[in-house]
């Protein structure tokens, strides 16, 4: 029989990420406006830390998705609706391992060497490149702000369904559904 909800891992997954994302891009708002200072430099450690998370929570979700399909999207769903949502969903996806990996090729690029939580050095992947940086951080912040329009138009999508279509759409990601079944 096909599944009719999403597992108890892909939504916990998916609200971690929710969480995660919107706090990186909060904190990546904040902190690039800031002069610079010990406090913006700690900032940016946490942000990196917070972005390798981030990387190897979605490598984790994508490794957990290929083994447990998601649930069918109602029949009575338009095919462009059905194609609009997994086109959406690839890109979500592709953004989320994008964007990790323009931070982390932006500071190399920078000569600003990525250590996860203080302790593990990650390897430069760039040589030290004012110009290369320069573009990189413009690819980044581009990067995160197509994620954030993708989001909302996620988020909308969701509430369409769950208001205005009165389907399962919504309900199948939600935690505390199952709680109700």
């Amino acid at each position: 029989m096909p599944a009719t909800r999403y597992t108890h891992p892909a939504i916990a997954l998916h609200w971690l990420m929710a969480v995660l994302l919107t706090g990186l891009f909060g904190l990546g708002l904040y902190m690039s406006e800031l002069a610079l200072s010990p406090e913006k430099l700690k900032l940016y450690s946490w942000h990196k830390w917070a972005g390798v998370s981030a990387f190897l929570l979605v490598l984790l979700r994508l490794a957990w998705r290929a083994g447990h399909p998601p649930p069918a999207l109602p029949a009575a769903m338009p095919r462009w609706q059905q194609a609009a949502s997994h086109a959406l969903h690839h890109l979500l996806y592709l953004l989320m391992v994008a964007i990790p990996l323009s931070g982390w090729l932006m500071s190399s690029a920078k000569g600003f060497q990525t250590v996860y939580f203080g302790v593990l050095p990650l390897p430069d992947l760039l040589s030290k490149n004012k110009e290369l940086g320069e573009l990189l951080e413009n690819v980044h912040a581009t990067l995160n702000y197509t994620l954030a329009v993708l989001v909302v138009a996620h988020v909308a999508a969701a509430l369409k369904h769950h208001l205005l279509d009165r389907d399962d759409v919504l309900s199948r990601m939600l935690p505390w559904s199952q709680w109700n079944r």
